[in-house]
């Protein structure tokens, strides 16, 4: 039994200035190919599918080269067609060479957009079709923050989303995709897929799993899948950064062989959602940053440190609001992590800076009007972290009363807690963590109960990674074709 691995991913935020070119995609270890490849991302969608595909004696797998995600991570803006055209031209003709295969793996994420290509995921889907035929069986694995509408599965036969935000399913999804991909060439489940695009449209820092209604959204889907064997319910929550035709909400449903049960199934949880609308778009309290800096020294002094500032705007990696506000009402102990300064590591870098060197640089800022403008620190270098490879070195300074800012080259989402220690920095030194992310940070910060107070800020402005969606420049999508910026009809007509 034959399978084919591929990946091409990406969340791409269409209103940065700078597109992702096919030199973003090439730096060591990418692009991967073989075993190289599947030993990417062992925790995740890859390491998932990879460790069930292995489970059985008679299954090849066969690393198709493929690029990973971008040096820029999410920090960049449109996928080049030049760069799409190259890798995926790579894969299909790497394919083309291939003895028969029995099944193809894609490890997609749906956000991924391309100058030219209205719906890059399918069109990947349909390329790979046109090459294995139509009786090869095709197996995927999706992000949440996907826009996919019906078009994917009208080239694949099978998806996998992940449900929970923070993403802690990637692993199981992929273990679905290699499990329900094997049973399908072997002939004991025979794929029914249903899609259904629900026109809502969101921005993504609401769509936290770990309370209500959007954990009541996804115990639907679980409650659905426990009580009917073999279905599978996918929601996308969508990406609404990605300028793109199919952006919004939607849902797909797999049954084994029962269209009337994909039907029921899709119809149910598409009522759902239709009817907790107003309540799903509306879960979190968002404080001006200068409220939120305010707010934070209240709550060190009441005891209620350490406290979490999270950015959820700062769609580039370079935005300052955050750090004038704590400058300017002299926050203390305060650990800022990070800002994109890719040229000021580069400065730090090439003057052989020491630990207690003196520092002093204009720090983020100026990237586009969405970043704010650069900020002058002065204090010492505190370390400088290499740990990532030569071009993703972290700088940390120490400045002002017991602050540290720790400055990385791209957008960095800070997750877990451990990611800061692991620079050398000790918890007990900071009343307050300032970081640039939209609900990621509650897996370590939240759910862990490591931050007793959390407080989700914003600047003053309505920029790229605004809650106000009707602050941007949408080409390719009417905002009044979505709820609750029209009054779209629901559900569609026949």
């Amino acid at each position: 039994m034959r399978i084919a691995v591929l990946q091409f991913a990406h969340e791409t935020v269409t209103f940065l200035p700078n597109d992702t070119t096919r030199e973003d995609f090439i730096y060591p270890g990418s692009p991967a190919s073989g075993e190289a490849l599947l030993a990417t991302d062992p925790k995740g969608y890859m390491g998932g599918f990879v460790q069930v595909a292995r489970e059985y004696d008679d299954v090849e797998l066969i690393g198709i080269t493929s690029p990973l995600w971008p040096r820029t991570g999410t920090g960049s803006g449109w996928v080049t067609q030049d760069a799409y055209e190259h890798f995926l031209g790579v894969m299909i003709a790497e394919l083309q060479a291939q003895p028969k295969l029995d099944g193809v793996y894609l490890a997609l994420h749906g956000a991924l957009a391309v100058r030219g290509v209205p719906r890059p995921e399918a069109d990947i889907a349909r390329r790979v079709r046109e090459v294995v035929g139509k009786d090869v069986f095709l197996s995927a694995t999706f992000d949440p923050h996907g826009n996919e509408d019906e078009a994917f599965l009208q080239q694949a036969d099978m998806a996998f989303c992940v449900k929970y935000f923070p993403h802690y399913d990637m692993h199981l999804q992929g273990e679905r995709a290699a499990r329900m991909l094997v049973r399908a060439i072997r002939g004991s489940f025979k794929p029914v897929p249903r899609t259904l695009r629900i026109p809502i449209i969101a921005p993504t820092v609401v769509m936290w799993t770990g309370a209500s209604p959007w954990s009541d959204l996804i115990q639907r889907a679980l409650i659905w899948e426990a009580r009917e064997p073999d279905v599978f319910v996918n929601v996308f929550f969508g990406f609404p950064w990605s300028d793109v035709p199919d952006a919004g909400m939607g849902l797909q449903v797999l049954t084994h062989d029962d269209p009337e049960l994909a039907d029921r199934v899709i119809r149910d949880m598409a009522d759902w959602i239709w009817r907790r609308r107003d309540a799903l778009l509306n879960t979190v309290k968002i404080h001006p940053m200068r409220d939120g800096v305010a707010l934070a020294r209240e709550a060190v002094a009441a005891g209620k440190a350490p406290v979490l500032l999270a950015d959820y705007s700062d769609r580039s990696g370079y935005a300052t609001w955050l750090l004038q506000e704590i400058v300017a009402q002299k926050l203390e102990r305060t650990l800022i992590a990070t800002i994109a300064s890719p040229d000021v590591i580069r400065s730090v870098l090439a003057a052989s800076a020491k630990p207690g060197d003196p520092f002093e640089a204009e720090i983020g800022g100026a990237f586009d009007e969405s970043a704010g403008e650069p900020v002058r620190i002065s204090g010492t270098v505190r370390s400088v972290d290499a740990t990532r490879g030569k071009g993703n070195e972290w700088v940390c300074v120490s400045f002002g009363n017991g602050n540290v800012l720790v400055l990385s080259p791209y957008l960095v989402q800070i997750v877990e807690p451990s990611e800061l220690w692991q620079l050398g920095l000790q918890p007990d030194e900071f009343d307050v963590i300032a970081i640039k992310s939209r609900a990621h940070f509650r897996r370590g910060f939240d759910d862990s109960g490591f931050a007793p107070t959390i407080l989700l800020v914003e600047p003053p402005q309505p920029f790229m990674g605004t809650v106000r969606l009707e602050a941007l420049s949408y080409e390719n999508l009417s905002l009044t074709d979505y709820y609750p910026y029209g009054n779209p009809s629901f559900p569609p007509a026949g």
